[in-house]
This record gives structure tokens, C-alpha cells and sequence, in this order.
């Protein structure tokens, strides 16, 4: 015998999360609890809705299961390959090779902010250098007039001397 009250938070929870509950009824899985590979399997199909319309249904999916004290299928593993093989989010340049493919298994929004983020740095940094390499060269200008006349006036001082 079930609680009446867990059954009904549970078929609130499933009108929250309407999108999968429409598919997994097509498809003849149970959507609560689901299974990680369901998830992917549901992300890959609904792939043409695009990232905007399917993370939201992906997140609804994840505080479905959280709500009622499941396991969230949505974090890591199949459905974050799956998420992240659409919207792709590029692994941030400053990243190894050996880290890019953990990158892909972080959550659609945590790719999204390490990635905007590392953009940020990067951009901040090369601004950096660009100041610097610009006072260099000013520096350098006005350093040279002075070089010119201490280099003139030593050949002068040595010719004089002879």
C-alpha cells in the first residue's frame, strides 16, 4: 500500500515534467523512477527541439527525481554525453586533452559557466598583454632618443680625447 500523499506529490511532479512524461508514454518507459540511459535515449530523440526548449525539460526531469528523494538521472554519464554532444559547448583551450572528455560530463549549465568563464579570463588576459607589449614599446620610443645621444656623445668624447 502506497502513501496517498507520495502519490499524488509524485503525479504533481510528473505534470511538471511534461515533455518526458509525453515521451516516455510513447515510448513504454516509466518515467519516474528513470533510468539514466532513458534520459540520454530522451534527450537524443527530442535533439531537434535544440538546447534552449530541451534543458529546461532535462532539468524538470532532475527535480522530479529529487523532490521525491530519487537518484537525479539526469547528472553525468549517458544523458550529460547526450546534452553536451548538442549543445556543444567547446572544452575550454586552457584545458589538457586528458580533462576535455570529463569537461563533456559536467552538466549543460556548469559547461556553459566554466566555459564563459575561461572566455572571460582569456580575454582579460590578452588585453593584458596587449597593454604591456604597447608600454614596451613606448617605453622603448622614448628611451631611444636618449640611447642615440649617450651613444653620440661617447664616439664624440672618444674622438676628442685622441
Amino acid at each position: 500500500m502506497t502513501n496517498p500523499v507520495l502519490a499524488a506529490l509524485a503525479q504533481a511532479r510528473m505534470r511538471e515534467a511534461p515533455m518526458f512524461v509525453r515521451w516516455c508514454g510513447l515510448n513504454g518507459v516509466n518515467p519516474c523512477p528513470a533510468a539514466p540511459a532513458t534520459v540520454a535515449r530522451f534527450v537524443a530523440d527530442c535533439a531537434s527541439l535544440g538546447i534552449e526548449r530541451l534543458w529546461p525539460a532535462v532539468q524538470q526531469i532532475s527535480k522530479m527525481h529529487v523532490s521525491l528523494g530519487l537518484a537525479d538521472p539526469t547528472l553525468g554519464g549517458e544523458p550529460a554525453a547526450a546534452i553536451s554532444e548538442i549543445a556543444g559547448v567547446a572544452p575550454p583551450r586552457s584545458w589538457p586533452e586528458s580533462y576535455r572528455e570529463r569537461f563533456r560530463s559536467l552538466p549543460y549549465d556548469v559547461q556553459t559557466y566554466v566555459a564563459s568563464h575561461e572566455e572571460q579570463r582569456e580575454r582579460a588576459l590578452r588585453r593584458a598583454q596587449n597593454e604591456a607589449a604597447s608600454l614596451r614599446k613606448r617605453i622603448a620610443a622614448l628611451e631611444s632618443p636618449t640611447r642615440n645621444k649617450t651613444e653620440n656623445g661617447d664616439k664624440t668624447n672618444a674622438g676628442s680625447e685622441t
